[in-house]
């Protein structure tokens, strides 16, 4: 956790390099979403089908990992496409979801995600983090402004909205599909699972604001609002969902998933039977009436994060950075890891949000 102080979001980054991997021109713009939930305004990147031109930059280039190309503010392709909201890992941040962002862009896809105050890079506590009902909010209205807004509502199909969550985002877009969490069940897992990386994060008496790396009491999730952790939080407008090692795992109420009528797809990073407690998904997908969980062999839960630069895991040992976020599991590059992934994700969204387009 020590590194967020050092990947705060560098969103614009001028370059001179090779066109994006994806299939199409991918254009990105940076807005600015107000919340009347938290009282302050959402940063929010939109990926979208665009037109040759536009300045071209890296998103989330920093001094670990590399950056995504996209084309600032080209312009627009015609026509109106499915919107994929994206909701990023706890400490991470939206451009750092910009390698899968992009992938979906060029494939016909709107995708727009926030940074999600007290839960991204540089700003994040564990008082903050159990908030999910934060992050279902924040989904719900950059959806909102989106579909309001003129600029971007004629390019969106309002019936075909999906929600992509990677880690604490995982747990966020389940929520949003309808799934409930118990606050006990929750804090019983970092009772038996102390070591876990999550669970060491509430107990370890750290935080970061504005870039600074903070002192704080350790936290203790008993005393979180069970009210409002357990409130169901269903966006009907989303029909699909695609959560990749989704925190939470362990808290989950079963009975919500077999509730849930739209098609659940997870990914868990790594071999079957060698998956973190926290994250593991057979139990969820197991009790969903449509879902579908696939495993990454090679991959380890810091997989979803862009490839790294090749000096990055010399450098994070050089300043003590504990979180391995640099090392896969081992017989494939993180490059090939995304392949893969990539192909699941838009493959599950292109059944069904494209399907009798």
């Amino acid at each position: 956790m020590k590194i967020q102080s050092l990947l705060l979001p560098l969103v614009l980054t001028l370059v001179v390099t090779t066109p994006a991997k994806a299939q199409e021109p991918v254009g990105v713009q940076k807005i600015s979403v107000s919340s009347k939930a938290r009282g302050e305004d959402l940063t929010v990147l939109v990926w979208y089908p665009a037109k040759a031109g536009g300045k071209q930059v890296l998103i989330g280039d920093d001094r670990i990992f590399q950056g995504t190309p996209a084309l600032a503010d080209a312009s627009k392709v015609e026509g109106t496409f499915p919107l994929i909201v994206l909701s990023h890992g706890s400490g991470a941040s939206v451009e750092k979801m910009a390698w899968i962002a992009s992938e979906l862009a060029g494939d016909g896809f709107i995708v727009a995600g926030p940074n999600h105050p007290g839960t991204t890079s540089g700003d994040s506590t564990p008082e903050d983090t159990p908030k999910l009902w934060q992050r279902t909010d924040d989904l719900a209205t950059v959806i909102d402004r989106l579909l309001a807004d003129p600029d971007w509502s004629a390019s969106i199909d309002p019936r075909k909205i999906g929600a992509l969550g990677f880690s604490l985002g995982g747990a966020a877009v389940l929520e949003s599909a309808g799934a409930t969490a118990s606050l006990e069940a929750y804090a019983d897992y970092c009772d038996t699972h102390a070591k876990m990386p999550d669970c060491q994060w509430f107990k370890g008496g750290r935080a970061f604001r504005d870039g600074e790396e903070l002192e704080v009491e350790p936290f203790d999730l008993r005393t979180v609002d069970k009210t409002l952790f357990e409130q169901a939080r269903q966006d009907a407008r989303i029909t699909s969902v695609f959560a990749v090692d989704p925190a939470l795992a362990a808290a989950f109420q079963e009975e919500s998933l077999a509730g849930i009528g739209i098609p659940l797809h997870f990914i868990n990073l790594g071999k079957a039977g060698q998956i973190d407690a926290g994250v593991r998904s057979a139990r969820l997908a197991g009790a969903a009436s449509e879902a579908e969980l696939d495993h990454v062999a090679d991959a380890v839960h810091f997989s979803f994060l862009p490839v790294c630069k090749a000096d990055a895991m010399d450098f994070m040992k050089s300043i003590g950075e504990p979180d391995r976020l640099c090392a896969d599991g081992g017989g494939r590059s993180r490059a090939a890891l995304h392949d893969q992934m990539a192909e699941m994700i838009l493959k599950a969204f292109r059944t069904d949000l494209k399907t009798g387009n």
